[in-house]
């Protein structure tokens, strides 16, 4: 039977969309494969790991019904490998799915369709806003490096989305760092707080694109919805209660020093070479006019950068880690970047000059 007949491109770059979270070696061998839905001329694709749920669509020329789950990463890797301007058709027969160009034939193992794990949409009260996809994958860059990884705080390994008023906020934390930006809606939503877990961060990072097209945004107390270029996205989300964010960010941090985004950068990437390996730690030391950023390690080798700043106040002498400053640096791309300081034993701010709806707080270190 005839699923698909068309060009490689009709096909791959919808698999490719929801391909990103199908996992290479899964308990259950079934969340490997893709789902292909052939309804009249329309194919659905979709995919799941049982947190999150991708689903796109695509046209064919000929009608018919058919249902059928293929290894995800085999039928992205074979399409891949085509001409762009490959002709492909899919059939089915009997339990192999059949994909044919020119004198080439594949023949791929499936699983039954029935047996394909889907996400039930959650009832509740959704609180749905817009915003174009360019501000939302910007908001995203601006914060989810700060994100953790595998911290036994499970809050922690995911990202804070809060509606309140007509702002849509993002933050981030591994409990060294916190990463805070916002943007205005265009409506104002009921207001709500839940977190997105890290994987669908990532996943949808990477899918956005940097246009004015909108993305469709629903949340429920339970999941969270996204709809953009013919893309629909399903997470889970992470139950747990995270950190004040407000009571993190300080707020009378009465050293002030602006700087140029890329020498404090270049600085610090030289400087990070001679770190100790394990704990990365640079000292920055304050004084007026110059501010001098000096590493040493356990082989007694030191660096030192001076950068000349426009600072009269008292002198200082404080530990971070290099990555965390790294981290903002990279992420950000305005010409300067504000840094707010206090004493050796408080968090440092990082701001934007201009930009109040960005906040980057970073703990010290004792070196």
């Amino acid at each position: 039977m005839l699923i698909f007949k068309g060009l490689r491109n009709q096909l791959l770059a919808p698999l490719q969309a929801v391909c990103g979270i199908v996992e290479k070696r899964h308990t259950l061998p079934i969340l490997s494969n893709v789902l292909i839905e052939k309804n009249g001329q329309k194919i659905t694709l979709l995919a799941t790991d049982i947190e999150i749920q991708i689903t796109t669509q695509t046209q064919t020329t000929e009608d018919g019904q058919a249902s059928i789950t293929v290894g995800a990463r085999k039928l992205q890797e074979i399409l891949r490998s085509l001409p762009e301007s490959a002709e492909i058709s899919l059939s089915l027969d009997e339990k192999r799915l059949q994909l044919k160009t020119g004198k080439s034939r594949f023949n791929l193992q499936t699983l039954p369709a029935e047996d394909f794990p889907r996400m039930a949409m959650v009832d509740g009260q959704p609180n749905r806003f817009t915003l174009p996809q360019k501000k939302l994958k910007h908001l995203l860059a601006l914060v989810q490096y700060a994100m953790a990884q595998q911290d036994i705080r499970y809050y922690l390994n995911g990202l804070l989305l809060v509606t309140k008023d007509n702002e849509l906020r993002v933050v981030a934390t591994d409990g060294h760092r916190l990463a805070y930006a916002a943007e205005t809606l265009a409506e104002t939503p009921a207001p709500i707080e839940v977190i997105l877990p890290r994987k669908t961060i990532l996943e949808l990072s990477r899918q956005l694109t940097d246009s004015d097209e909108p993305i469709e945004i629903t949340l429920t107390p339970n999941q969270a919805h996204f709809a953009f270029n013919n893309i629909e996205f399903v997470s889970k989300l992470v139950d747990g209660k995270f950190p004040d964010y407000e009571r993190v960010i300080p707020k009378n941090h009465g050293k002030l020093i602006r700087l140029k985004r890329d020498a404090l950068l270049n600085s610090l990437q030289r400087v990070a070479i001679l770190t100790n390996e394990k704990f990365r730690g640079v000292r920055l030391v304050l004084s007026e006019g110059s501010l001098k950023i000096i590493s040493n390690n356990a082989e007694q080798e030191e660096a030192q950068e001076e950068i000349e700043i426009d600072y009269a106040g008292e002198p200082l002498d404080i530990g971070f880690n290099v990555t965390y400053l790294l981290d903002v640096l990279n992420n950000t791309s305005q010409e300067d970047i504000e840094l707010h300081l206090a004493d050796a034993a408080s968090s440092a701010l990082f701001i934007l000059p201009g930009n109040e709806t960005f906040k980057y707080v970073v703990m010290p270190m004792r070196i």
